[in-house]
C-alpha cells in the first residue's frame, strides 16, 4: 500500500536511505564554522552518496543554520551536484534568545521568511521538500495555506510534509492547503518503539504510556505519506556505543544484534536499519552522523530489510521491548 516518496525531479528519486545533516558545522553556538567542518561535511557527503543516498535533510536551526550554510559550501564548488540529489529543509522553530524562550511560528511571515534563509544559506533556488517542523499550538491552516502558496508558486519549494504530528494535526492543516502532505518525519526506532507500540496495545492498560499518536501509521500509510525515521540508530546503543550502564535488554539486544550481523556477514547498522525498514510502511531512515565508516556501514540495510524474516524481526522487537507481546 505505501510507497516510497516519488519522483521530485527528472530522474532523481529520494533513495531509501536519506542523510540528516543535522551535525553539519559543528556547535550549537554562535561560533561560526571552519573549513575543518567543511571538509568533515564533504566527506559524509561522499561517502552517503559512494552507497547510494540521494537524499539529504536539514532544517534552519541545525547548528543554529551553519548545517546549511556548510553544505552550501560544498554545492558552491560542486554545483553540478545539485541535480543528482534531493534536498529536504523544515522550518516552524525558533530557538531560544536573550529575550524569547523557545516556541514554535508557522505564521505566514515565518514560513515565507525562513524558507527564503534556508534558500540562501544553501545557496540555491529552490527546495525539493519543505517540512514544518513541530505543532504550532497557535497555528491558523489557512495561514499555512497562504504561505505556501505563495512559496510554490516562486518556485522556491516542490513538495511540502510535516514532523512530529499525529493524524488529526495532519488533518486539520490539510482541510486549507490543497497539495497532500508528501512526508511525515518520526522518532522510530528499535531503541523508539511506540511505533509499533501503539499498535499492539489496543484495549491494553499498558498502552496508556505509549507515546504515540492512535492510527498515525495506518493514517499515513493509507493516504501514501512517506513516513521518515529520525534517530533510527538509536544513538548507536545497538550497534557499538558502549551499553555497560544501559537496562539489561538493551545489553542484551545489543549482543542479538551483533550476533545476526555475524551470522549474515552484514553490520550491526544494516540490522537496525533493516528491521525499521522491513516494516511494510517502507520506513526511509533520516542517519544523522558525520562519519563516513558509520555511513558506509548502512549500505546493507535495504538488503537485510527484503531478507529480514517475520521471526527475527519479532525477536529483534521483543527483545528491544524487554517483554514479550501481550
Amino acid at each position: 500500500m505505501s510507497k516510497v516518496m516519488p519522483l521530485v525531479k527528472r530522474g532523481v528519486q529520494a533513495s531509501r536511505l536519506a542523510l540528516g545533516c543535522m551535525p553539519f558545522g559543528g556547535s550549537w553556538d554562535s561560533q561560526p564554522f571552519t573549513d575543518e567542518h567543511v571538509k568533515e561535511a564533504e566527506a559524509a557527503v561522499d561517502a552517503a552518496l559512494e552507497i547510494g543516498m540521494t537524499m539529504f535533510d536539514h532544517a534552519d536551526i541545525y547548528t543554529r543554520g551553519k548545517a546549511e550554510q556548510v553544505f552550501g559550501r560544498i554545492l558552491q564548488a560542486r554545483p553540478e551536484l545539485r541535480e543528482q540529489i534531493v534536498i529536504q529543509s523544515k522550518c516552524g522553530i525558533q530557538l531560544q534568545d536573550d529575550t524569547w524562550p523557545g516556541r514554535f511560528n508557522f505564521s505566514r511571515e515565518h514560513i515565507v521568511t525562513s524558507v527564503d534563509a534556508s534558500l540562501e544559506r544553501l545557496g540555491i533556488d529552490y527546495l525539493d521538500v519543505l517540512l514544518l517542523h513541530r505543532p504550532d499550538p497557535l497555528v491558523e491552516p489557512d495561514e499555512v495555506a497562504e504561505a505556501l502558496a505563495q512559496l510554490k508558486a516562486a518556485g522556491k519549494i516542490r513538495y511540502v510534509g510535516v514532523s512530529n504530528m499525529s493524524a488529526p494535526q495532519i488533518e486539520f492543516l490539510q482541510q486549507a492547503i490543497p497539495d497532500s502532505f508528501a512526508v511525515n518525519q518520526l522518532e522510530m526506532s528499535l531503541g523508539h518503539l511506540h511505533f509499533v507500540d501503539q499498535d499492539i496495545h489496543v484495549n491494553q492498560h499498558a498502552g496508556t504510556s505509549v507515546n504515540f499518536g492512535s492510527g498515525l501509521m495506518e493514517y499515513c500509510r493509507t493516504r501514501d505519506i512517506q513516513l521518515q525515521a529520525w534517530g533510527p540508530l538509536a544513538q548507536g546503543k545497538f550497534s557499538g556505543r558502549e551499553v555497560k550502564k544501559e537496562p539489561e535488554h538493551i545489553r542484551k539486544t545489543a549482543a542479538l544484534v551483533q550476533r545476526l550481523a555475524d551470522e549474515k556477514e552484514t553490520t550491526a547498522e544494516a540490522i537496525v536499519l533493516g528491521w525499521l525498514m522491513r516494516h511494510p510502511a517502507l520506513i526511509q531512515p533520516i542517519v544523522g552522523t558525520t562519519n563516513p565508516t558509520r555511513i558506509k556501514a548502512c549500505q546493507d540495510a535495504e538488503r537485510q530489510a527484503e531478507q529480514m524474516t517475520r521471526d527475527e524481526w519479532y525477536l529483534l522487537y521483543t527483545s528491544a521491548r524487554g517483554q514479550m507481546v501481550p
